[in-house]
């Protein structure tokens, strides 16, 4: 499934990646960040994220903030894929050093338009490029689409799972989901993909990109539904809607109807 929305998303974050910084700390203590809000802001800009209100935490499918982010909203680093490769290590200790509990893995590898990774070589790169920071930040495996199919969404994280035969290190699930459907197919997709994880030793799911990608109205009432739901499910870590920008969670600078929706409980 090619999700026209999230890659030009994404698109727009590698655009304006900038180099990271040179700087390597070489004291870096474990930090695992459980008191978050679970409410989370994708962004492109990072002036824009103080208009989600209650957010915790927030990423750019990026490796560096790209700007600051309001006080207390942690920055969770992502390694988008390969192209990211060269100067990931460096800009990772970097996220750390300032803060960052977290690290993403691959961005819907199992979508052409996106990281683009089977499981086997995704499994070998996550050991080689993430591992190394288990015990310093939590590790968050590959997020997958909510796709159907051989080797797409759960079936691919599946197979990554296997491949990583318990040597990624990886402690919390990443899922996307994109659909015009009822509350109900999201909520069983999310339960799934706990299932799954819970078969791997994973305890804590993250959606860290989901969407009703019918109208405002549509959307509002999912969220209305599905936001309760997510905060009260205890094995959901953190979730962000996509995404904080204008058209989106917000109208200009501010919250559009949909973002005052999913903001609603905070």
């Amino acid at each position: 499934m090619v999700f026209i929305n999230a890659f030009v998303a994404t698109m727009m974050a590698t655009a304006a990646m900038a180099a990271p910084h040179g700087h390597h700390f070489s004291h870096i203590h474990a930090r695992q960040n459980t008191t978050v809000n679970k409410l989370g802001a994708a962004y492109n800009d990072a002036s824009l994220v103080s208009a989600i209100t209650g957010a915790g935490w927030a990423y750019d499918w990026n490796f560096e903030s790209m700007g600051a982010l309001p006080s207390g909203v942690e920055y969770c680093p992502m390694l988008w894929g390969p192209k990211m490769y060269d100067q990931w290590q460096s800009a990772a200790t970097s996220a750390l050093s300032q803060g960052s509990t977290c690290i993403l893995g691959f961005n819907e590898p199992d979508n052409a338009g996106q990281a683009a990774m089977d499981p086997a070589t995704a499994a070998t790169d996550y050991q080689t490029y993430i591992t190394p920071f288990s015990g310093q930040a939590t590790l968050v495996t590959p997020a997958v689409t909510n796709g159907q199919g051989d080797n797409i969404g759960l079936s691919w994280l599946q197979s990554w799972f296997d491949a990583c035969n318990g040597a990624c290190q990886a402690t919390v699930m990443a899922i996307h989901y994109y659909a015009q459907a009822d509350v109900s197919d999201f909520t069983n997709f999310v339960t799934s993909a706990v299932t799954l994880g819970q078969q791997y030793g994973i305890q804590s799911v993250w959606i860290t990109e989901f969407q009703n990608t019918g109208s405002s109205d549509d959307q509002v009432a999912f969220l209305q539904e599905a936001i309760p739901w997510l905060n009260s499910n205890t094995d959901v870590g953190r979730y962000a809607y996509f995404y904080a920008a204008d058209g989106y969670l917000l109208s200009g600078t501010s919250l559009s109807p949909v973002g005052e929706a999913y903001v609603a409980t905070y």
